[in-house]
């Protein structure tokens, strides 16, 4: 049973000729080699430089506010960002549908890279204003707009069909490799130097943008034309995901359970004020989801799962919302690194399956927008979601916060199996 055959309420559109099926391990394309180092450092440049961005503002932050009215700037970080993800993101999932994939994710890192440039010479000059520090937040969330749908729907063309299942897997290591030495190596930068952070950050998106441009394009298939209107285009996206039950479960699902147990804001805050082990420790903290979702994503690029898929899924969300609750709970350290650890691991077996879902039930010609669409919900789960947790901070504190987002993530489980039969019952990845 294939994946577009589970859910009786999915549409089956024509699809247009597909790219080759090609080779079944993604390592033996150079291309891809490429494009998985490009998207090593990038995300690498990312956490250093969301680490720092996260730190200083917590410290400009705490000189003239409490805990709880410091933890709402941390919240405001994710918020700018969130906005341009929630203007931009599905036109920018029509753009790649229309235009060169290549290009624009080669243009959307560069900008990436001015911002980290700018927060380099902000943190040159002192104690930067908050404004400010938050105003190119918010245009590094423009880049990540434009970024995110382009690069999802490029892979494909990169490795083919064939090789799909396990390329996504070996991307996510490349994400969880920047996840876990990119925390790491930010939270041990801050504590010597900022500014230092922002420039390995800003050199980091220099090599992505370098490791793209050597992809080659040619003789790979390029996006269908599309003669819809932007508008209509993305109205076509829309409901394509909308009538296609598996894709609108899998990707509400990640919005709702990473909104409510979403802990990436809490770290700080429970690094400084609840376990007291300061940057050093903040950085373990952040590194320790990254180190069980990178060790997850290894076992799954040479072992994929190919069997009961939903049933994996929602199990691993379960164990997410239980590790989440845990890290709440937890006043000892080592504790709380261990439930980071578990909860990366079990997040990584419920992304890795939606994304395969996800891109073996979507038409080639519809990549682009339908991955905008999830991007979003991404996007809303991430950013959002630190917005959302710095309220839930102010009303509940910090504990009160982590385990009531334990608590709503394994509600959210039980909701969403019962509404997706469709999603629940998947079985083959294939």
């Amino acid at each position: 049973m294939t994946v577009e055959s589970l859910d009786a309420g999915s549409p089956t559109p024509p699809t247009p000729p597909s790219p080759p099926e090609g080779p079944s391990s993604p390592w033996g394309i150079r291309d891809f080699r490429f494009l998985w180092f490009g998207r090593v450092v990038a995300v690498l440049g990312i956490q250093v430089q969301s680490s720092a961005l996260l730190w200083q503002v917590y410290e400009i932050a705490r000189r003239d506010h409490p805990i709880e009215q410091a933890s709402l700037y941390l919240g405001l970080v994710g918020l700018c960002q969130f906005l341009p993800l929630l203007a931009f993101t599905l036109p920018a999932g029509a753009l790649a549908d229309r235009r060169d994939r290549k290009h624009t994710v080669t243009l959307s890192i560069l900008v990436e890279g001015s911002c980290a440039a700018a927060f380099l010479l902000m943190a040159l000059h002192g104690a930067p204003p908050l404004w400010g520090l938050l105003a190119v937040a918010a245009v590094f969330g423009a880049a990540r707009a434009f970024l995110a749908p382009a690069s999802q729907a490029f892979l494909p063309m990169v490795v083919g069909r064939k090789a799909l299942p396990p390329a996504i897997a070996a991307q996510s290591i490349a994400f969880q490799t920047g996840a876990i030495a990119g925390p790491a190596l930010g939270g041990v930068i801050v504590a010597v130097n900022v500014p230092l952070a922002y420039a390995v950050s800003l050199g980091m998106f220099l090599l992505a943008a370098g490791a793209f441009v050597l992809i080659k394009t040619s003789g790979k298939p390029a996006p269908v034309e599309n003669k819809l209107s932007p508008v209509e285009s993305v109205k076509e996206g829309l409901a394509y995901v909308w009538k296609t039950k598996i894709v609108l479960g899998a990707i509400s699902l990640d919005l709702v359970v990473v909104l409510l147990a979403g802990v990436a804001l809490l770290t700080p805050i429970f690094a400084r004020d609840i376990l007291h082990v300061g940057a050093i420790g903040f950085g373990l903290l952040r590194a320790s989801f990254g180190v069980g979702a990178m060790a997850v994503a290894i076992y799954l690029s040479r072992f994929p799962i190919v069997k009961h898929g939903g049933r994996w899924m929602f199990a691993a969300v379960a164990v997410f919302g239980l590790c989440t609750l845990t890290f709440g709970l937890s006043k000892i350290v080592w504790l709380s690194a261990l439930a980071l650890f578990i909860g990366g691991g079990a997040d990584m077996i419920s992304v890795n399956i939606r994304q395969t879902l996800i891109q073996l039930a979507t038409p080639d010609h519809m990549r682009g927008r339908v991955s905008s669409v999830s991007m979003l919900f991404i996007g809303a789960s991430n950013e959002l979601g630190e917005a959302y947790s710095g309220v839930m901070v102010r009303m509940l504190g910090a504990i009160g916060a982590a385990c009531f987002g334990g608590v709503g993530a394994l509600a959210a489980t039980g909701l969403w199996a019962a509404m997706f039969p469709g999603l629940r019952k998947a079985d083959r990845l294939s």
